[in-house]
Order: structure tokens, then C-alpha cells, then sequence
């Protein structure tokens, strides 16, 4: 009467106590495996693939007659046990791991953590390896393995459990249920080597260069990509997907730590390096997202996304970005010889020589003078297949 009303009792827990705030008996990565064991024969069951954050594992081994059969299976008892440590302790939910029916047949059996041993001790019956060893015959049983067993350890994805019937004339069938418990906290797969993973990754980051706070920016970028994948979905990304998460974890980092104009100066200068190796669309699509963006940017950005439509024959979109900077600075002298550039190669000389007459006796930087700088301009444009006839009517203008 006693069992029966603790039988219904663990029933009814299992409903509203399947798991816990720290983790969860996993009931669908379970081993549920039935097998023939023919008399004085050994047989090997490899478990289901254990989730991720298992740290506990609990077994039932059941030896049955033909016409015998569990009264309740070991997930179901599980559940009713919110967390390992009743079973460890010794609970009443212990009590009734065990099967309540079992065969009068025994075996022994051993488990191994990999396939070679386990399959050597099938064949052979050469043990060695083994994690746990069971030599006396024994027809039902049941045992919790804790990460503090040599059979579980942080690495251990199976367990292969050989089985050896101790019956030399009937056939014996053999049961064995086998379910993992999850840490929810080790179950995505960080754990600590893993995060220094992507430390590393952070501190190989071209921005790292110009962050000062290169510690805040790091844990920053490590808590949003774990908080946003699991390990095993980060490692998974393709090249493209992961590039696009790491430069959005970047910016989002940066803005955290009050240094966002790190990301202006990290783009400008890919831009340029994507330019000069000739992947000019990449640089300008860069420059044109960075401004998008308006993340810090100054007239230098504009400025240079001008010069790279000028050097890519796209003028209008040239002189439409750097009008755009002359509203944001006027007085920018790179900003005007850049819109010169653009109205004579637009075929608008007259604004074009107004421009470069107007600034001719100033300087563009404290030692390049604004002469010096249209003559290397009109230089790279001719490299770069740009000739026009109307650079000679300039240079006589400014000379």
C-alpha cells in the first residue's frame, strides 16, 4: 500500500516538477534500448548522443522474462526528481529507480567511454578501459554518474555499455534506459575555453589597434556572443554570417564603452586598403554603410566616398556626397577641391574655375599648398585612364 501511494505520489510531482531553474532531465536525447543477449554471449548498447551541459547521467538495467515488461519507464521516475542531488542523497524518488518488475535471468556488464574497448571486450572479453565493471550477476540495477565519475567527463559524447549473460542455456532480454541531466547554464556550450575562444577572436580584431579600453571591449563583445549563439551555432556560422555578427558585435561594443568613433577610423582605413588592392566596389559599399549608419563620422568619410565615385567615373554620385559635406563644413578646402573635380569632369567648367581660382593662393594642409594638390590630383586621375582637356586650362589658371 505504501509503494502504491509513493508510486502515485512521484506521479503526480512529475507533472510540475520535470525540471529546475539549474537544469532538466533531457526525455528526448534518452536510450531506451531492448536487447537479446544469447546465453554466455556479450553485447554492446552505445547510448544516444548526450546533449551538451550534460553533468549527470542515470541508468536502469532490467533483465525480463518474455511476458514481463516495466511497470514505468525511467524518464517518467526521473521527473519526478527535480534535480540529481535527490537521487545522490538518497531520496525517496531513489527508491523506486528500480524496477519493480525483473526477470529471475542475470548478467554482469561493463561500461566503456569509447567504441574500441567496449567492441574488443564484446569480442574477446578482454577488459580493459572500462569506467565500471559489474562482476556479480545481477538482474536489475540502477545508478547515478555524476561529472565527478571517470565515466562522465566534460568531453564524453557516449557510453557503451557490453553486456554478458551469465545464463549458458536460455536466451536473456536485457533493458537498459539511460538519461541525461543538463546544467541550462553549461548547456550552450560556453564554457571556459570555449569563451577564451572568443577573447582570442576579439583581440585579433583590426579596431583593437584604436580601442583604449581593450578590456570592457572584449567582455562586451564576449557577452553578445554568447548571450546570442550557442558554441556550437557560432562554429557553425558560414564565413559571411559569422564576418556580419562580428561587425555588429563590434560597433555595438564600442557604442557601450563611449568609443564609436573607433568604428569610423577602423572602416576608413579598410576602405582604403580594399581600394588599393582594386576591390573598389567593396570600399565604397563600406563607406556608403559607415555613413549610413552616422556613427561618429566626420567630413574625412565624405570626403573620401567622394574621391572613390570620382576615381570610379560615378560624378554625380560624387558631387552629391560631397555637397552633402560642404553643408557640414563649409571651410574644408579638401571638401572644395574635391567638388572642382567633380563640375569639370561633369562638364561644368565655369563653376569648376571658380572654385579653383578661388582657393589658389591657400593651402590645403600646413605643407601642401592647394596648387600642389590639384597638379598630384590631375596625376592619379591620369592614371587612372582619367585624362581631360580641360586639366590644362586649370593648371594656367593657377599658375
Amino acid at each position: 500500500m505504501k509503494l502504491i501511494k509513493l508510486t502515485v505520489f512521484l506521479l503526480f510531482v512529475s507533472v510540475v516538477s520535470g525540471q529546475s531553474k539549474q537544469g532538466y532531465w533531457d526525455n528526448v536525447r534518452t536510450t531506451n534500448e531492448t536487447a537479446g543477449v544469447g546465453s554466455g554471449d556479450r553485447k554492446c548498447i552505445k547510448t544516444a548522443d548526450f546533449p551538451e551541459g550534460t553533468t549527470e547521467v542515470v541508468y536502469r538495467i532490467s533483465l525480463l522474462d518474455d511476458n514481463q515488461k516495466l511497470s514505468s519507464s525511467l524518464v517518467s521516475v526521473l521527473k519526478a526528481i527535480p534535480d540529481p542531488t535527490g537521487i545522490s542523497q538518497g531520496s525517496a524518488g531513489a527508491v523506486f529507480l528500480l524496477s519493480t518488475i525483473s526477470g529471475t535471468d542475470k548478467c554482469k556488464y561493463a561500461v566503456f567511454t569509447n567504441k574500441k574497448d567496449a567492441k574488443e571486450y564484446e569480442k574477446s572479453g578482454e577488459l580493459k578501459n572500462a569506467c565500471i565493471v559489474q562482476d556479480n550477476p545481477i538482474n536489475k540495477e540502477a545508478k547515478l554518474l555524476s561529472d565527478r565519475s571517470s565515466c562522465l567527463t566534460g568531453k564524453t559524447k557516449n557510453l557503451w555499455f557490453v553486456f554478458e549473460s551469465t545464463n549458458w542455456v536460455m536466451n536473456e532480454k536485457i533493458v537498459l534506459e539511460v538519461v541525461p541531466w543538463v546544467d541550462n547554464k553549461l548547456s550552450s556550450g560556453w564554457n571556459n575555453d570555449a569563451k577564451k575562444e572568443v577573447i582570442a577572436l576579439c583581440k585579433n580584431l583590426s579596431v583593437m589597434s584604436s580601442v583604449v579600453k581593450k578590456d570592457q571591449f572584449c567582455g562586451f563583445f564576449l557577452d553578445m556572443v554568447t548571450q546570442t549563439y550557442s558554441y556550437k551555432d557560432f562554429k557553425n556560422l558560414l564565413p559571411e554570417e559569422k564576418a556580419k555578427a562580428i561587425s555588429s558585435f563590434s560597433e555595438k561594443a564600442l557604442m557601450k564603452i563611449g568609443e564609436n568613433k573607433v568604428i569610423t577610423v577602423s572602416a576608413r582605413a579598410e576602405a582604403m586598403q580594399l581600394f588599393d588592392k582594386g576591390k573598389k566596389q567593396e570600399a565604397i559599399d563600406l563607406l556608403q554603410s559607415t555613413l549610413s549608419k552616422n556613427v561618429s563620422v566626420t567630413t574625412a568619410d565624405y570626403v573620401l566616398l567622394g574621391k572613390y565615385y570620382l576615381l570610379t567615373k560615378q560624378f554625380g554620385k560624387a558631387l552629391e556626397i560631397l555637397k552633402s559635406a560642404e553643408q557640414k563644413d563649409p571651410n574644408d578646402l579638401t571638401i572644395q577641391l574635391n567638388l572642382a573635380h567633380a563640375y569639370l569632369f561633369m562638364d561644368d567648367f565655369t563653376k569648376a574655375k571658380e572654385i579653383y581660382k578661388q582657393y589658389k593662393s591657400q593651402n590645403i594642409s600646413a605643407d601642401v599648398s592647394w596648387t600642389q594638390q590639384v597638379k598630384a590630383d590631375f596625376q592619379t586621375f591620369e592614371k587612372n585612364n582619367m585624362s581631360n582637356p580641360k586639366f590644362k586650362r586649370v593648371l594656367n589658371i593657377l599658375d
